[in-house]
């Protein structure tokens, strides 16, 4: 059983309306998902993502270790540089994504909410005589992020992490609150934050991901998974899936009909749009939103040959693809 973060102070806050699963914890909206969504687009507004998992490894062998067992390449990894990563199975298989950055004395991650504690039992099972140090520091730690272009202060005592979509910030987690009050713009919920993620074609564990899910199949190698290194667990498949061969699945964006008024439900199968909603299942639905320019929206794993340009239903929903990993 997955253990969940305590519920976030910013709940309190008027408007708020509780997430559901897997981000139960923190809010999902303050009352206008849109506004939310164009604050965020406008480089305005946090996020409070204090449900995450927060680990953090320390000692002088950190960087080193670590190379060994992620698929990224870490070992000479500058302070204050943000990279994410993936832990595999011994068949390649996902089983979990980190989003780290190394402040030059300790290295930070976080994780999807509940997953730090599988995440750390593992590390801690590869430790053998190397000088390092993993904690569990959800409990005192809260992750915020704030968007691209944000001109909030980043306060002294917080570590940054940023990316090209914005700064996550890992802050204590009794200075969320007054954060949030000296922002600049609003508290914006995740529901917001995963119209954009879906929109930008990135994936997440446990949405995109089941259990067989290797990293070719959404678009992760480059981005978290680094081709010219080995000494991993799960790189003999990495290595021979790119070299001789192809995923057996791909990651595909679509656009939803406009005209539903529910948003069909990650799991949802997808089938040929010309079979009907009884055809053959080639695929199922993994996150979908609505988005404030685009509408209604979804990421979905279909099978490779699946044709690019054929259109493709989501349960009863019509739904337009775009490629996002080459079949």
């Amino acid at each position: 059983m997955l253990r969940q973060s305590p519920a976030s102070p910013l709940l309190s806050l008027p408007g708020a309306v509780p997430a559901e699963a897997p981000d139960e914890g923190v809010a999902a909206h303050y009352g206008d998902l849109f506004r939310e969504q164009r604050a965020l687009a406008d480089g305005s507004g946090l996020v409070d993502l204090s449900h995450r998992g927060v680990v953090t490894v320390t000692g002088p062998e950190r960087l080193t270790w670590l190379h060994l067992l992620l698929t990224q390449h870490v070992s000479e990894l500058p302070p204050g540089q943000a990279t994410e990563a993936l832990v595999l199975s011994a068949h390649g298989h996902i089983e979990h994504a980190v989003y780290l950055v190394d402040d030059g004395g300790t290295t930070w991650l976080h994780t999807e909410p509940g997953r730090q504690e599988a995440l750390i039992a593992y590390l801690e099972s590869m430790k053998f005589f190397y000088r390092v140090e993993v904690a569990d520091r959800t409990a005192e730690i809260a992750v915020v992020h704030l968007p691209a272009g944000s001109i909030t202060e980043t306060p002294a005592d917080a570590v940054v992490r940023e990316t090209a979509h914005g700064r996550d910030l890992f802050l204590p987690r009794e200075h969320l609150e007054s954060f949030a009050a000296a922002a600049d713009g609003p508290a914006v919920g995740v529901l917001a934050l995963e119209a954009l993620r879906v929109e930008a074609h990135r994936p997440r564990l446990g949405l995109e991901t089941d259990h067989r899910t290797i990293p070719h199949e959404l678009g992760w190698i480059g981005t978290a998974v680094h081709l010219q290194k080995g000494c991993y667990r799960g790189q003999e498949t990495v290595a021979r899936v790119h070299n001789l061969g192809k995923p057996p699945r791909r990651l595909v964006f679509l656009h939803l009909d406009g005209s539903e008024v529910h948003l069909p439900p990650h799991g949802t199968p997808v089938r040929l749009a010309a079979d009907g909603p009884e055809g053959r299942q080639l695929g199922f639905l993994t996150t979908s939103a609505r988005h404030h320019e685009l509408g209604p929206i979804a990421l979905a794993l279909v099978k490779r040959n699946v044709p690019v340009d054929a259109e493709l239903m989501a349960g009863t929903t019509a739904a337009a693809q775009e490629v996002v990993v080459e079949p």
